[in-house]
C-alpha cells in the first residue's frame, strides 16, 4: 500500500478539508499519514521518511502557504527524499493574485502540482494515481 503524507502547514488550523482529503485517499486504498494542522515542513518530511511515502500533499487556507512552503524541496533533498512528489493546494497566497503566477512561483520552489482554492480532492485523484503509477 502506497503512503501519502498530508497535513496543514504553518499557523493554520483549518482541519475540515484535511479530514476530507484523508477520508478520500484512505477510501482509494492509500495509507494516509496525517500530520494534522499547525504542521512544520519537518513534520511532513519526517512522516514521509518514516513511512517511505512517495507523495506529500500540503494544504493551506490562511493565505501564508508561500512563506510556509519556501525551501521545502531543498529540505526534502537534504533528508534524502530526492524523488518525493510535492503537492500544494488551497488558499496558498495572500490576496487575489493571478493563479498562473502563483503556480509558477510554487513550481519554481520545487512543487510538482499546485492547486487553487476550491479544487476538491476528488478532482485531483486521477493526477495522484497517475503520479504514483496507479493508473
Amino acid at each position: 500500500m502506497k503512503s501519502i503524507v498530508i497535513g496543514v502547514i504553518g499557523a493554520d488550523v483549518h482541519a475540515v478539508g484535511n479530514r476530507i482529503i484523508e477520508y478520500t485517499l484512505t477510501r482509494e486504498g492509500y495509507n494516509v499519514v496525517n500530520v494534522g494542522v499547525l504542521s512544520t515542513q519537518e513534520d511532513f518530511i519526517n512522516a514521509a521518511i518514516e513511512t517511505s511515502a512517495r507523495l506529500i500533499l500540503v494544504s493551506s487556507l490562511y493565505g501564508h502557504g508561500e512563506l510556509d512552503c519556501r525551501g521545502m524541496r531543498e529540505k526534502c533533498i537534504e533528508a534524502g527524499l530526492n524523488d518525493i512528489i510535492l503537492y500544494v493546494g488551497g488558499n496558498i497566497v495572500v490576496g487575489k493574485q493571478d493563479f498562473a503566477d502563483v503556480e509558477k512561483r510554487f513550481k519554481a520552489m520545487g512543487f510538482n502540482r499546485v492547486y487553487p482554492p476550491g479544487v476538491t480532492i476528488d478532482e485531483v485523484l486521477d493526477t495522484i494515481k497517475a503520479d504514483l503509477g496507479d493508473l
